[in-house]
């Protein structure tokens, strides 16, 4: 019997994810998810995982955020046997596009879909690495419906608790793998 049949998912994970101080500035407690990447066994467990909740919710496509969203948006798109819509920042894509800003601590940022990423009929489960403060993710979703997408739900391989992101997306439809309460952890 090997040790993923016998040891908790969370628990697998928990032991992966290196927490790195004090990154990118003072007082974060960075969550560095690369040593799970790097495991065969606990990043196809973790695919598996995050695509389970939505198998039954008909989902046609998955949207994931640049750049880390991208590792885990992808493979869940092919476990789900759904089409792959990249969310972009500004400038990154080569067609026409539809944009969305949103409010950062200080300042804005913008995330861009092509225009025909979806077809008015698709079922878009959004997907990211981390939900932190929830704007990106907010965006992303507004952005999908202003191309016509339905955003069945958000998925997330960390969410940082304290952070309260999941807020910032009220109504939907929300899963993480793991969340992760400490005070002062984030990302970049």
């Amino acid at each position: 019997m090997s040790t993923s049949e016998i040891t908790p998912l969370t628990d697998r994970l928990a032991a992966a994810i290196r927490v790195v101080p004090d990154f990118p500035s003072p007082g974060i407690m960075f969550q560095d998810v690369t040593p799970v990447l790097a495991d065969r066994e606990l990043l196809r467990d973790a695919i598996a995982a995050l695509a389970k909740p939505w198998r039954e919710a008909g989902v046609t496509h998955v949207a994931a955020i640049e750049s880390r969203g991208f590792i885990f948006g992808a493979p869940v798109a092919l476990a789900l046997g759904a089409g792959f819509i990249p969310i972009r920042k500004p400038g990154k894509l080569p067609y026409e596009r539809a944009g969305q800003d949103y409010a950062l601590e200080y300042g804005t940022g913008r995330l861009e879909v092509h225009v025909d990423a979806c077809p008015q009929s698709a079922r878009v489960l959004v997907v990211d690495d981390v939900l932190a403060t929830g704007g990106t993710a907010n965006a992303a979703c507004e952005l999908i419906e202003g191309v016509g997408g339905s955003v069945v739900g958000c998925a997330f391989f960390l969410a940082i608790q304290a952070l309260a992101g999941i807020r910032r997306l009220d109504g939907r439809a929300v899963e993480v793998l793991m969340p992760v309460g400490a005070k002062g952890a984030g990302v970049e």
